[in-house]
Formats: structure tokens, sequence, C-alpha cells
């Protein structure tokens, strides 16, 4: 009995990130130029004030962009999600959490661009 419950609780926790922090969070990305073009790798997804669902496992370019001003790229920045931790020895938690991105999470949920005239 001990070990079905064993076995029950560690399945149950498996990949925590998936589970309690999902693999997206919003990012809001804003600029001191209103309608200002915003690009995930090279596709218009908006103009600012932009806020969407970013997959925590994106990890390429945001161009923000506005005729008479410099471009402005960046990435998100990231950092080990720590609820990842409760996986303990699953290695299938770990596997999931790993292909979902779910290990990361964004350090700012938002981003204020200042573009600079050309």
């Amino acid at each position: 009995m001990k070990k079905l419950f064993l076995l029950s609780l560690i399945f149950s926790l498996s990949s925590c990130g998936t589970i309690f922090t999902g693999t997206s969070e919003a990012i809001v990305i804003d600029s001191n130029v209103d309608g200002a073009i915003v690009e995930f790798d090279g596709v218009e997804v908006g103009q600012t004030p932009f806020t969407t669902k970013v997959k925590k496992s994106f990890n390429g370019m945001i161009k923000v962009s506005a005729d008479g001003y410099k471009d402005k790229s960046f990435q998100l920045l990231k950092s080990f999600n720590g609820i990842s931790i409760l996986n303990l020895g699953n290695l299938l938690g770990w596997g999931i959490d790993f292909a979902t991105g779910a290990l990361n999470k964004f350090d700012q949920k938002g981003y204020e661009i200042t573009l600079k005239n050309e």
C-alpha cells in the first residue's frame, strides 16, 4: 500500500513546472513611440503597446521599429523555474518540463523600449 502511494505521488508531481506555472507567460512590450511595429523572429505580430502570451521555449529575437527611428532588437530574459525542482528524480517530469520550456521563467513581464531618432 505504501509503495502504491509513493508511486502515485511521484507521478502526480511529474512535470511540475508545466503543471504549476504553464508553458507560456503574458509579456507586455511598449515603447516611447505609440504604434511601433513589434516583430518576433521577423514576423510582425502587433504594434506598441503590445501584450501577448509567449511560449517559455521561445529563444528568438524581438524587434521594435518605427519610421524615422533606429530599430531595437532584444531577447527575453529567462532564468530557471525553481518549481521544477519538485520533479525530484522523475526523469519523465524533467523531460516534459524541458520539452515545453517550463524549466524556464521570464525574468521580466514588461519591456519599455526607447527608440532613438535616426
